[in-house]
């Protein structure tokens, strides 16, 4: 199993976005538009794990205890080096809280935590070609004005399983977490 942690999406944001996307995509572009319903942030990437390590996982991030997660996106950005359209997250203390501790809460199932710094975000579209194409070039001129999002409260957190196909990732919830207690 392929797995990430992560935070999905309020209804309201998500068409917020889905607009912004219809303004921006193009079918000549050269992207790879990410769907919708894949949309989300990442708190940590697992990779591939076995059942055990699955079940550990699980269990350790069922024993969290946390407050719900104020979240607010900050506008599109670019992974320049990736090809990558991105709409960026508030860095909050409560956002950095719930990454710390699933990353704590993992490790100690044998998952390695990332060593660059947590930079949360949107993945929107991804160049079809490495690096800065034509298509990620175009599209920086064509965002003018950043959009403004609705904030909202993260109340839980997923454990996602990736399967990778021609057409990109697509994700499947295998356990959800409830944050403020529940």
């Amino acid at each position: 199993m392929r797995l990430f942690v992560g935070i999905p999406l309020a209804a309201a944001v998500i068409g917020e976005l889905a607009a912004t996307v219809a303004r921006l995509q193009s079918d000549a572009d050269g992207l790879r538009w990410a769907a919708a319903e894949s949309w989300h942030v990442t708190l940590q990437f697992l990779g591939n794990a076995g059942r055990e390590q699955c079940d550990c996982a699980v269990a350790r991030l069922r024993a969290l205890r946390l407050p719900p997660v104020p979240m607010r996106l900050e506008g599109l950005g670019f992974f320049d080096r990736a090809g990558i359209l991105i709409a960026g997250v508030r860095v909050t203390p409560e956002l950095l809280l719930l990454q710390r501790s699933v990353t704590a809460a993992t490790q100690l199932c044998g998952f390695v935590p990332e060593t660059r710094p947590y930079r949360p975000h949107i993945t929107l579209a991804r160049s079809k070609s490495k690096g800065q194409g034509r298509g990620i070039l175009e599209l920086k001129a064509k965002i003018g004005r950043q959009p403004s999002f609705s904030g909202f409260a993260a109340e839980e957190f997923l454990l996602y399983e990736s399967f990778l196909g021609p057409a990109g990732s697509r994700y499947e919830v295998r356990e959800r977490f409830s944050l403020g207690g529940g």
